[in-house]
């Protein structure tokens, strides 16, 4: 089988290098030959398109593999239906798709359901790491800090919550 490599990283911190090395052992066991290894390096998995991954579906389009590898599904995509849209097209084009750490191999029906599982834990995990992150964002405001720079706001006054009816002020 002719493989196309898909790795990815979401900051350029990250090391793509471990990806790369899991997927060409995973080649060299199962006797599949690599086509090419794209790599995205510092790009989130919640945006469609990507600059490598652009590229894969190019060529894939026009027919110059027949599998895509990658180290984990949540490296494709996190949305269930950008995942979903993504296997229909494979499917019609004859692709299979290959998750080498999930043991998901789209050339089997148990493979074909695990990655539709797959595909709804990993859009759930992207929302919560989001939800996260907004909370997270909302109380640095509250506490005084903001972006990444992380210098304090000026202090404008304090906020004082309105007085109850039934609380008096003894100012």
């Amino acid at each position: 089988m002719k493989v196309a490599v898909y790795t990815r990283v979401s900051t350029i911190e990250q090391d793509i290098t471990v990806q790369n090395k899991m997927c060409q052992e995973y080649c060299l066991r199962t006797g599949h030959e690599i086509y090419k290894i794209y790599s995205d390096n510092g790009i989130s998995g919640a945006g469609n398109s990507r600059p490598a991954f652009d590229e894969l579906l190019y060529d894939m389009r026009h027919y110059k593999f027949n599998c895509v590898m990658v180290t984990k599904l949540d490296r494709i995509g996190r949305s269930l239906q950008h995942i979903l849209s993504l296997f229909d097209e494979f499917n019609k084009k004859g692709v299979h798709f290959i998750a080498t750490t999930q043991n998901i191999d789209t050339a089997s029906s148990i493979g074909k359901f695990q990655l539709q599982m797959l595909g709804a834990f990993a859009e759930f995990e992207r929302n919560i790491i989001s939800e996260r992150t907004k909370d997270g964002l909302k109380y640095a405001q509250n506490v005084g800090k903001r972006g990444k720079d992380n210098k304090p706001r000026k202090k404008r006054g304090v906020f004082r919550p309105p007085l109850n009816v039934t609380q008096k002020s003894y100012n």
